[in-house]
């Protein structure tokens, strides 16, 4: 069989923010399906031919089921297309990419992953701040903000994201984090933990606050909101007043 699937990492959304590996892949591609955040102008790039597949999930809204992505990645493989799988931000970080690897594998078609730049680099870029920090931050973590029904995780290592000298980022925790926080600080967190809230990263929605942990949960509690988000916490760099 000659379909052939590639994993493409869009990066948070701003078209700049391509690689131009990825875009290669996306002007080639027979079919693109898409997350919600790889639309718009990225898919400028694919050709007038190509079926564009809206298959995107947003937290609180109606979106397809995972097996439904995987069957349609399967189906279009087993026509000989080339097929993009657009995924926002970098494909391998809470992704669902093992989940379509596997149909394929199954189905036995090969595919590729192009790594994009992910939320969390591209919100500490907007930022003006390091993930890193030399002498007090040592240790970056990435963390899922819920699990499969929305809830936080209740086998997250909260000692683990409580520890004071690194720096946490949480992917799609806006209705969780003040949960977050009471257990964070059950773990000895101090609540005045500087904390950072990146909405719709590099696009021209993009909203930034920098407060603490408890500020940010109290917040949280009475407006999410629907625009996605990056959570940063930790010893976080402030370069505002340089």
């Amino acid at each position: 069989m000659s379909g052939f699937v590639s994993f493409v990492g869009s990066g948070p959304g701003d078209p700049e923010l391509l690689t131009v590996k990825a875009v290669n892949r996306i002007s080639k591609a027979d079919a693109v399906l898409f997350d919600d955040l790889s639309a718009g102008p990225i898919l400028a790039h694919a050709k007038p031919s190509a079926d564009l597949v809206g298959v995107g999930k947003r937290a609180g809204r109606k979106s397809p089921k995972q097996n439904h992505v995987s069957k349609l990645l399967v189906d279009y493989a087993k026509t000989g297309a080339h097929v993009v799988r657009l995924k926002s931000g970098d494909s391998g970080l809470f992704g669902r990419l093992e989940e379509e690897q596997l149909a394929l594998r199954e189905a036995g078609f090969k595919y590729e992953i192009i790594p994009g730049v992910s939320s969390a680099s591209a919100a500490a870029a907007a930022a003006n701040i390091p993930l890193t920090r030399r002498f007090t931050a040592r240790r970056v973590q990435f963390v899922t903000g819920h699990d499969t029904n929305g809830d936080l995780p209740e086998d997250l290592n909260f000692a683990a994201l409580a520890d004071p000298d690194t720096t946490t980022v949480v992917f799609m925790g806006k209705r969780t984090f003040a949960k977050l926080v009471e257990k964070l600080e059950a773990y000895g967190l101090d609540l005045k933990t500087p904390a950072l809230l990146v909405e719709s990263v590099s696009t021209p929605e993009q909203y930034i606050r920098r407060t603490n942990i408890k500020e940010l949960a109290d917040i949280l509690k009475n407006n999410v909101g629907s625009k996605p988000a990056v959570i940063m916490y930790g010893p976080l760099a402030d370069f505002t007043n340089v």
